[in-house]
């Protein structure tokens, strides 16, 4: 029986009804399922927004699902809470969600499992939900490990493929990994508190129980859970290989929903985080060399969706060092301006691989323009955004973050403030050498492929459309209102704020972008005719970037096969020596013992006379002996 308002359980079991019913009458009608679902998040869209905009009246709303676990005076019942935070998140989850299922509907048309696809998307979107909404941190943790799941049947999904078989595994259990530190931090949180609700987690008194030390393991603990979900270091190699799942796949996860729920952690639990300063500081050095490594490693990569994977990787990168200097309301801004640019990224990649013949390597593209005018618009357009420029919008986010950077106070920080603006900005140029290229390989120049490319269909090209048109005016709307909107359940900044500029600001602060622009020239003119020499003077470390760093290698080396042989060595030692042997030995003695009593059962009434007669006088001889 809900309590509370009934609207916010429409929105998270809406998806969930969805999942259910485009596999069950999908089954029978197969082109059903994409409407069947879609239709399910348009109505958690619908209700995402009618509560929205109510939120300005009542400040927030919750709802009681049902009665969780209930034992003795510990009781956790299936909470929701609907505020300034998790309203944003909806409204992205849903909406970037919903033209994301839109385009599914033309991209998956003609696959066979694309009733199964849309059953999983919808599985998918609902678990999200949960996770945004769960007003107690074992809420959230059942849309954690939902997302976690369905992530893994979705980048699977094409399981007949032992290499994407394989992406998807190596998903699930980096997750998991990452899952240890949630459960940590949940141990610790209600030993020393003595509650899991985040509204309680929030006040100051709650918060002063816990000890200094547990205070730094709780924070440290989020953060790794976050580095699972959200690819850093050293939980990111995950993130590139589940390109292996079907491209909709890629823009769900990797724009707008999963890769974004650790920095959503991080800002729920910012007061917990904040306890110990040290925290916020080892965010921000690992999410500095995770932008670092992955935007470096974009630049070596040839695969257009691998691109755009290590992409996402250095731009939660630069959510993380917004978080690491306490600028939350910053880093859920750029959370939503990179769902709108990076969403139309990947969907216009998609309408790529669609055109091309299923062809991902920009080598063998080149020339699109011409043919597919309308995707390399949306493409350019996101393009620019992402790198920085002015007026789209990722500058305004981007922007952002550089200058809370150089507002920070931290103390472990302070010194090195110039020195983390200076590497920031260099990802950032580098953001946008790595799309200049991406750009140029695939849209300009003459066709390197087989075959006739093609414009995708309507129902596909539509969505790609929108989410452009956000990528151009959605960071210059949401500028310095959303960062103030978000200051209810978000923590002011630390000791800055951040600040619309004006015009000459705003070009004054495109600096990034410009150099960007810069070094795409140096680019261009070195696939067109100045190869040889740029390659001798500055490109050795392309084998260092095309190999990813090698960072699967040494984990393998120091983590896998290590594993691996100890679990050798267990297996034959434990399961085969002790637990088998100690079994067959087991069978062994019984078998003897049975075969002694065979013997002894003759059927013959004398010789039973006699073995009671020995057995009796055995007893009678043990018997006088102890007296």
């Amino acid at each position: 029986m809900v309590t509370g308002d009934s609207r916010l359980s429409v929105i998270v079991v809406a998806p969930l009804v969805g999942a259910l019913a485009s596999f069950v009458i999908g089954r029978q009608a197969p082109r059903l399922a994409g409407a069947i679902a879609s239709l399910a998040v348009a109505v958690s869209l619908a209700v995402t927004v009618a509560l929205f905009q109510a939120l300005s009246v009542t400040g927030e709303f919750s709802a009681t699902l049902s009665s969780w676990i209930s034992a003795g005076q510990f009781a956790l019942p299936l909470d929701l809470l609907f505020d300034k935070l998790s309203a944003v998140m909806c409204l992205v989850v849903t909406g970037v969600g919903l033209l994301i299922h839109l385009y599914s509907v033309g991209y998956m048309a003609d696959d066979p499992g694309r009733v199964r696809f849309f059953a999983y998307l919808n599985l998918f979107i609902f678990s999200m939900l949960v996770l945004v909404l769960g007003r107690s941190l074992p809420v959230i943790f059942i849309g954690w490990e939902g997302v976690g799941l369905c992530s893994y049947l979705l980048i699977g999904f094409w399981f007949t493929n032992t290499e994407f078989a394989r992406a998807g595994r190596k998903a699930f259990v980096m997750n998991r990994i990452g899952d240890l530190g949630f459960l940590v931090a949940m141990a610790v949180l209600y030993t020393a508190c003595g509650t899991l609700d985040i509204v309680e987690l929030r006040k100051a008194e709650v918060l002063e129980r816990l000890p200094a030390d547990l205070g730094f393991l709780a924070g440290l603990a989020l953060f790794f859970a976050a580095t699972g979900k959200s690819a850093q270091i050293p939980l990111f190699t995950w993130l590139p290989d589940a390109m292996a799942g079907p491209t909709p796949v890629s823009a769900l996860i990797h724009a707008a929903t999963m890769v974004t729920a650790g920095v959503y952690l991080m800002g729920r639990m910012s007061g917990v985080v904040e306890l110990d300063p040290l925290v916020p500081a080892i965010v921000l050095w690992v999410a500095l060399a995770t932008a670092i490594v992955a935007a470096t490693t974009a630049l070596a990569q040839n695969d257009i969706k691998k691109v755009l994977a290590y992409s996402t990787v250095s731009q939660l990168g630069f959510m993380f060092l917004a978080v690491g200097v306490g600028a939350y309301g910053v880093a859920i801004f750029h959370v939503v301006t990179h769902a709108f640019f990076k969403a139309c990224l990947f969907l216009s990649a998609g309408s790529v691989i669609h055109g091309c013949h299923h062809e991902q390597d920009m080598r063998r593209m080149g020339g699109l323009w011409r043919m597919m005018p309308l995707t390399c618009a949306a493409y350019g357009v996101a393009t620019l955004a992402i790198a920085g420029i002015w007026p789209f919008a990722g500058y305004f986010s981007k922007h952002g973050i550089l200058a809370a950077i150089s507002g920070s106070h931290n103390p472990f920080l302070f010194e090195y403030v110039s020195l983390i603006g200076v590497l920031a900005t260099a990802v950032a140029v580098c953001t946008a050498l790595y799309m200049a290229r991406s750009f140029i390989l695939t849209f300009l120049g003459s066709y390197r492929g087989e075959g006739r490319p093609h414009e995708a269909p309507a129902i596909m090209t539509l969505p790609v459309l929108v989410l452009a048109v956000l990528s151009i005016v959605g960071g210059a709307y949401l500028d310095g209102s959303l960062v103030e909107y978000l200051q209810g359940p978000l923590p002011a900044l630390s000791g800055h704020e951040h600040e619309s500029q004006g015009v000459v600001g705003h070009l004054l602060g495109s600096l990034p972008g410009m150099l960007g622009a810069g070094a795409a020239l140096v680019l261009f003119l070195y696939m067109t005719g100045v190869k040889d020499l740029l390659r001798k003077v500055g490109w050795p470390l392309e084998k260092l970037f095309a190999g990813r760093y090698f960072v699967d290698e040494v984990l393998d080396s120091a983590v896998v096969r290590p594993i691996d042989g100890l679990s050798q060595v267990a297996y034959r030692s434990l399961d085969r020596g002790i637990l088998e042997g100690s079994g067959s030995g087991i069978g062994v003695v019984s078998r003897a013992v049975g075969e002694l009593s065979r013997r002894m059962t003759s059927g013959q009434v004398a010789t039973y006379l006699l073995a009671m007669l020995v057995a009796v006088s055995v007893l009678f001889v043990i018997f006088v002996q102890v007296r």
